[in-house]
């Protein structure tokens, strides 16, 4: 009998499973735009709730709109507490957590909002003439700082404020340029600088902070927060590069504001990157994040402590290899916990003062917002993973133990059939171990043959990593019937700065010949890969790299290049931040021609007369860091040389592709481009 009743429980598992999986579906596009997004997140000042963004997008809208949320740290349903018709952002508790502040341009321009939690509408709490860009409230409540741009040369922020309205308004829409830095990443900036302004905490009587023809915070290498008060909201410190040319160096430095008169440069010795600084709970010390080589923006930072008591400078990560990222004080102030970059994940640690040990706290999957309550005996933080977006979690410090506290996307997540991504490691070109990410379709069966699309990550100094990408979605990619590959060659960050430096001036050297090794492995020893139907597809240094690819091999069967450097001289005259090519290849391409040469694809298209592998390229026309010229270039060498070759450019998009029409079309060419020429 007992036999007979384990058989049916037996029986009816597998008849459960086996309906479950029958249940799920592969992933789509609609999906990715489907799962809601949470984006910032505070703790309240009693450590007994979370307010976050969560932001949803609509595909026929074309567009996302973000509310605020209310989460107790014990867990349970969320509670929706803006409108869902407008967009709310940037959530922050009042100091006495009596109410909950966000921004809103509900009325046309970006203001202050303050909504009580005892009940009520938010109500505006600014008149500011400029929008207002971020905020943070002091800790005694008394003042805000907040960040606007505006016109240097204006008299006033009223005048500031009045020209852009007759700009906005003049039929002529010339630039008139007279310095760099004059456009960033997706806009013009000709006389528009970053300012920090103070309010009273009736969102009345401000005043400029940092006047001048300056930006603070800086438009790039910045931190997760620039500016912020001392505890006792008496100082305020705050990150500027003030030197003549900014688009040339990476001198961002530290300055604090004792007094309305004083203003001192902490970190005046240092012409490297310094960013992110956070007092201590005391306020005798200030923790800030610097870089040690001038110049170089993927240079591995340390955490340094600036006593403010005897003006010395101590570093407390100058022996650990990797790059700190968020930081926090403990309450107590005898400990930091940060987060790192580290072989596709983002691990969690904790760094004693007094003896500098660092110990891992939390070490799978990708980890930020990091969060502590008031009594120091809980963490709060984001975590993602390949197969699930941003969710908020729980750490009890002193048994180690996480709990989720969120699962917004549950519900969709239970439809898709999705695997995890698995580690490989191979042994590259020169004896040096390299590591990667595979991931498999669908209903996959080991007995069957899989083509292979393999991704090459931007940055260069960037990461593959176990997220959930918005953009170059591992899963999706991999919904089609693909087997997914993306190895962090050298160059990549979170295998040591080493590792890391090894791409600087040799752009298509070590990373192509790790790439190609990585393949090699990749085919040698997944039986499941179909090694006659390998396509490859990249963004930014990624779509760099497949040009430097189609003028170098003929291995793939199609190319996908998003976003990428073809002539690198070019590039480097029409690009914003220069420090990044100067060091990257040695120099100006005036001074120092001899590297933008070799690496640059440009220079072998000859080749493509003994091959030539379909190429689709891809570009946002608002792209200024990789401007458009890079693939109108590409293109037309391809087409002159006939190649089988196909341009999409975006002319509402800049270096990401954020719109979702925009998206859709993207991935469904995507996948045309490469089903067409792989099956």
């Amino acid at each position: 009998m007992m036999t007979m009743r384990k058989s049916l429980i037996s029986l009816f598992l597998l008849t459960f499973i086996a309906t479950s999986a029958a249940d799920k579906r592969a992933m789509t596009v609609e999906d990715l735009w489907a799962m809601e997004r949470i984006g910032e997140v505070q703790l309240s000042p009693d450590g007994s709730q979370l307010v976050f963004e969560l932001t949803r997008y609509s595909m026929e809208k074309n567009s996302g709109i973000t509310s605020l949320w209310l989460l107790s740290t014990r867990g349970g349903e969320p509670r929706c507490l803006t409108s869902t018709e407008t967009s709310s952002r940037m959530p922050r508790w009042t100091p006495d957590g009596a109410a909950i502040s966000f921004l809103s341009s509900r009325n046309g321009k970006s203001e202050i909002y303050l909504l009580p939690l005892n009940g009520g509408e938010p109500s505006v709490l600014t008149d500011f003439p400029l929008d207002i860009e971020s905020y943070i409230w002091s800790p005694n409540g008394h003042r805000l700082a907040f960040t606007a741009v505006v016109n240097p040369q204006a008299t006033g922020i009223e005048e500031s404020a009045a020209w852009n309205k007759a700009a906005q308004e003049s039929a002529v829409k010339a630039y008139i340029v007279d310095q760099l830095l004059f456009r960033t990443w997706n806009q013009w900036i000709v006389n528009k600088k970053n300012h920090v302004f103070i309010c009273d905490a009736l969102g009345k009587n401000y005043r400029d902070m940092t006047p001048g023809d300056y930006n603070s915070p800086p438009l790039d290498l910045t931190g997760l927060q620039d500016y912020v008060f001392s505890p006792n909201s008496e100082m305020l410190a705050f990150v500027s590069n003030r030197t003549a040319m900014p688009a040339a160096n990476t001198n961002n430095d530290i300055f604090l504001i004792l007094d309305e008169n004083n203003e001192i440069c902490l970190t005046a010795d240092n012409e490297a990157v310094d960013n992110f600084p956070i007092f201590s709970p005391d306020g005798n010390l200030l923790a800030y994040k610097a870089m040690k080589r001038p110049g170089f923006e993927a240079d591995e930072y340390d955490i340094k402590i600036y006593d403010l008591r005897n003006k010395s400078v101590i570093s407390l990560t100058d022996h650990f290899d990797l790059s700190p990222e968020e930081m926090i004080w403990s309450p107590d102030g005898k400990t930091i916990l940060f987060n790192a970059e580290e072989r596709g994940r983002e691990p969690i640690y904790r760094i004693d003062l007094s003896s500098r040990k660092i110990e891992k706290l939390i070490s799978d999957h990708m980890n930020s917002s990091l969060m502590i309550s008031p009594d120091g005996k809980t963490l709060y933080f984001k975590r993602q993973s390949s197969i699930m977006p941003n969710e908020l979690f729980a750490m009890d410090l002193a048994k180690r133990a996480i709990r989720r506290l969120s699962f917004i996307n549950q519900p969709l997540l239970s439809e898709l059939e999705l695997y995890a991504v698995e580690d490989f490691t191979f042994t590259s070109f020169d004896g040096q171990q390299a590591h990667g990410f595979l991931v498999k379709p669908p209903f996959f069966d080991p007995q069957n043959k899989y083509p292979l699309i393999y991704l090459i990550h931007g940055g260069p100094q960037g990461m593959w990593a176990d997220d959930f990408h918005y953009r170059w979605n591992t899963e999706l990619f991999a919904s089609r019937g693909y087997v997914v590959a993306a190895v962090n060659f050298r160059g990549s960050k979170g295998y040591g700065q080493e590792w890391c430096d090894a791409v600087s001036k040799d752009w298509g050297g070590g990373p192509y010949q790790d790439l190609m090794s990585g393949l090699d492995y990749l085919v040698q020893n997944y039986s499941f890969i179909d090694a006659n139907k390998v396509a490859a597809a990249g963004a930014s240094f990624g779509g760099y790299m497949i040009n430097w690819i189609a003028t170098q091999t003929d291995r793939f069967k199609a190319l996908v290049s998003h976003a990428g450097a073809f002539d690198l001289r070019s590039k480097y005259g029409s690009t914003e931040e220069l420090w990044f090519p100067e060091w990257e290849f040695g120099g100006t391409p005036y001074e120092q021609p001899e590297l933008y040469e070799k690496w640059s694809p440009s220079v072998y298209v000859e080749n493509w007369r003994k091959f030539s592998t379909p190429t689709l390229v891809t570009h946002g026309e608002r792209d200024y860091r990789v401007p458009v010229n890079q693939a109108l270039q590409m293109f037309t060498a391809l087409q002159r040389m006939g190649v089988p070759s196909r341009l999409i450019v975006f002319p509402d998009e800049d270096h990401f592709v954020s719109k979702p029409q925009n998206a859709r079309l993207w991935w469904n060419e995507v996948f045309d481009w490469i089903e067409r020429w792989i099956k």
